[in-house]
């Protein structure tokens, strides 16, 4: 099985995102459909929950409904607000030496990702990230050294809320300190369990367990994997082996000083690195975010893909998932 990620580089909203939107379109569109139209909220609706709470965001907003045909469904998407329910699996952890560094494994189905690592200019602000609906984000960094990830917080409750990945989006937009990000986590509902990790460039970090049915907790875990103060869904808790997967991370950090290489490296392995791609977990990329060198490195075993604001080429790179077998990728380095 192979994934194809693209490094997609425009300032503001263009042609890039267009094409990029209309390629992805009726899967996206599909999905939002997918629990059935009734319960998703109306544009109006939309619009004024992200008028409420993501004010800054509002005109790029309109510009990206634009570019995506200015449609009703395209703009109800695009808002992430009250979307169909996702489980994602995951493991993120700030490093415990003296340089901030944010490492992750993004554990998800490959064929409902966007693949696509774009960098962006959006109202005068630098964002790096994995693309989540061309508009939201799984990870990201901003070119204040601000540094935001998520993991599913193991909860089935659903609310009224966003989709997690415009909050990233909207935070890195938006803020560029840890105590910024706590504002905003705390104060922009969610409409699933999820945990944040934010960190800065002054290594200030918190992961914050959102909900949709219960206040945000903020804490000073470094680590997080699928879920949040204690286990509540057993069965997805077995399944996704969170338990084993944070008192792992909590190890390393605590009990084993380390470089940041041999941190890194400790996610391409098990039990962190994950092969369940048949059950939609399987570990799609490892991402490390170096706000101080301006960096991104995605990873897979024996292959690295590096970028930064300053050199960030668009190109592409094919990963071929070991399952098995061996690990493979081919890349591409010629604009897309």
């Amino acid at each position: 099985m192979s994934l194809t990620f693209r490094a997609i580089s425009e300032d503001e909203p263009g042609p890039k995102w267009a094409g990029l939107f209309a390629e992805y379109r009726t899967a996206y569109l599909d999905w939002w459909a997918s629990e059935g139209l009734s319960g998703r909220p109306t544009y109006l609706e939309c619009r004024r929950a992200f008028k409420k709470y993501m004010p800054e965001l509002l005109s790029v907003y309109d510009q990206l409904c634009a570019l995506a045909g200015g449609g009703d469904m395209e703009a109800r998407f695009l808002s992430f607000y009250c979307p169909p329910r996702y489980l994602t699996g995951c493991s993120q952890a700030v490093w415990s030496g003296d340089e901030p560094l944010l490492v992750r494994n993004y554990d998800y189905n490959p064929h409902a990702v966007d693949a696509v690592l774009l960098r962006t200019n959006w109202q005068g602000r630098q964002v790096i990230g994995m693309s989540d609906g061309l508009f939201g984000l799984i990870d990201g960094m901003n070119d204040a050294g601000l540094v935001a990830s998520l993991t599913f917080g193991g909860r089935q409750a659903t609310g009224v809320g966003f989709g997690v990945p415009v909050i990233l989006r909207y935070i890195l937009q938006t803020c560029t300190t840890v105590a910024e990000a706590c504002e905003v986590l705390t104060k922009v509902p969610c409409h699933m369990s999820y945990n944040v990790t934010v960190l800065d460039a002054k290594r200030h970090f918190l992961t914050a367990y959102l909900a949709p049915d219960r206040p945000p907790v903020i804490s000073r875990a470094a680590v997080a994997t699928n879920h949040q103060e204690r286990v509540e869904w057993k069965s997805h808790a077995r399944l996704t082996a969170t338990v084993e997967r944070e008192r792992y991370l909590l190890q390393r950090l605590t009990l084993h000083p380390e470089t940041q290489d041999r941190f890194i490296a400790a996610f391409l392995k098990p039990p962190l690195y994950s092969l369940a791609f048949d059950r939609g977990f399987g570990t799609l990329f490892t991402a490390a975010y170096a706000p101080l060198r301006e960096q991104v490195e995605l990873l897979w075993p024996g292959t690295k893909w590096v970028k930064t604001f300053g050199d960030f080429i668009e190109d592409r790179i094919t990963v071929t998932y070991p399952i098995g077998g061996t690990f493979e990728r081919r890349s591409n380095t010629r604009p897309w």
